[in-house]
């Protein structure tokens, strides 16, 4: 069906236009920021593979929007192994980071170190200091960090060490699988196609009452545009690339394959002429119909099962691999990741960047992602296979999972919207759509 040739929390970045003694600190601090830089590329500052604590010193600040009591115990235990510095944990509301951020750096109190998601580090990424492969080599971090975490390095260096991944599964209904003869969940796209027919009920009137899979449309499918990046990043587009220094979109790439097909495929479940239809823009939100027994299957994130479970109890659903494109010579799922990252404006740097590190090894890494209830990004946990039903999945997934740096999440939104929309209006072609989306991509990460 799909043939290789090669919705997360929005967060609309705020104005930059603040004057006076906002811009005087900037400067002063990437002049700050630079010199230290200069002290890290000679080696005075020594960071990466040496996780000793030599020349540690004084009290980091690390700011995040994740709940100080769900990781209390990791950061208790991190103070009382590294004695020689004081980890201090802010929590802040995900609705103003962005704003207190800016606030703080203006105030010169801002934090040494924060917790950084993949979707806001092209973002935030000129308030970060990179840490640079001389000092953290590319081999390095390749070797100790899954695949998704490389959605932090650049040509400039490493925006952040990775800690945990989210990866995109596909739950599904086993009452609903059973009730069908149906024994194993599909592991590729021709198989999944093949039973979306028998898993999608209809009244006398024709009108959707079960469906197999929330796919073709975007408004009411939770995660649409991760599952369209997954379907375009598993036929080979990365849908972004650097090249000297410059991050471009890659979707209408035409040294590349065309991804026309690959759209047409995800919106021909919302055409009632083809034999995969199974969604349309009436039907509830995705999430809420296969809590409610109504969809055999559900794209959704590892961090999703607590909710999922809360919200129907008797639900009888298992989290299984994303579909791969047949005889595909890799496996691919998208995956949200979480790293932290060193301030540019911190007062403490080499602290900070021993604190960065140290947060990213294993004893943190592994206790942060089991409270968030996902997976750790380091490879050497990710070896560490769990026992129960749901984990082994997570585990597997981020080890071949893959992340793309996002210029801006809710600007992502609106285009990827736009292209499916524009596909099901007919005031498209699928090809058309996908170049339209990548000019749009492309004005976005100018701007």
């Amino acid at each position: 069906i799909i043939k290789r040739t090669t919705e997360r929390k929005r967060t609309r970045p705020i104005s930059y236009g603040m004057k006076g003694n906002f811009q005087t600190i900037l400067i002063i601090g990437f002049i700050v920021a630079a010199l230290l830089g200069i002290l890290v590329f000679s080696g005075a500052i020594k960071i990466g593979n040496d996780t000793t604590q030599k020349g540690a010193l004084g009290t980091v600040v690390l700011w995040g929007t994740v709940k100080t009591g769900i990781i209390a115990t990791a950061l208790d235990d991190f103070n009382r192994t590294n004695q020689s510095l004081i980890l201090k944990y802010v929590q802040k509301d995900p609705e103003t980071f962005d704003q207190d951020l800016l606030e703080a750096l203006a105030s010169g109190v801002g934090p040494d170190l924060f917790f950084l998601p993949d979707n806001l580090a092209f973002h935030y990424k000129n308030r970060i200091f990179p840490i640079p492969y001389e000092s953290y080599s590319l081999a390095s971090f390749k070797n100790n960090f899954a695949g998704a975490g490389e959605v932090f390095l650049t040509s400039k260096g490493i925006l952040a060490f990775p800690i945990a991944i989210d990866p995109l599964v596909m739950y599904y209904n086993r009452s609903m699988l059973d009730a069908n003869s149906i024994v194993y969940p599909p592991t590729s796209w021709d198989e999944f196609t093949e039973l979306v027919p028998s898993l999608t009920k209809k009244d006398e009137n024709k009108k959707i009452i079960k469906s197999a899979t929330a796919l073709g449309q975007f408004s009411n499918i939770t995660n649409a545009k991760d599952i369209i990046s997954t379907l375009f990043m598993q036929a080979g587009n990365p849908i972004l690339s650097e090249e000297k220094g410059y991050f471009i979109s890659t979707l209408g790439d035409s040294g590349r394959v065309d991804l026309g097909p690959i759209l047409g495929f995800y919106t021909d479940f919302s055409n009632p002429l083809k034999e995969s239809y199974s969604w349309n823009r009436s039907l509830p939100d995705s999430q809420d119909f296969f809590s409610a027994d109504g969809l055999a299957f559900y794209f959704g994130y590892a961090g999703e099962l607590k909710s999922l479970i809360n919200k129907n109890p008797n639900l009888n659903f298992l989290p299984a691999p994303v579909p791969q494109i047949k005889n595909s010579n890799f496996k691919l799922t998208s995956a949200r990741v979480t790293g932290v990252a060193v301030s540019s404006f911190s007062k403490n740097l080499n602290t900070a960047f021993i604190a960065a590190s140290l947060l990213a090894n294993s004893d943190f890494a592994s206790k942060f992602a089991n409270a968030l209830n996902i997976a750790p990004a380091r490879r050497d946990l990710l070896a560490l296979k769990p026992t129960d039903a749901y984990f082994p999945i997570f585990y597997s997934s981020a080890l071949y999972a893959k992340a793309w740096l996002d210029p801006s999440p809710e600007d992502t939104d609106d285009i990827f919207r736009g292209m499916v929309e524009n596909v099901l209006s007919n005031k498209m072609t699928t090809y058309d759509a996908v170049k339209d989306a990548s000019a749009k991509l492309n004005l976005l990460l100018v701007n």
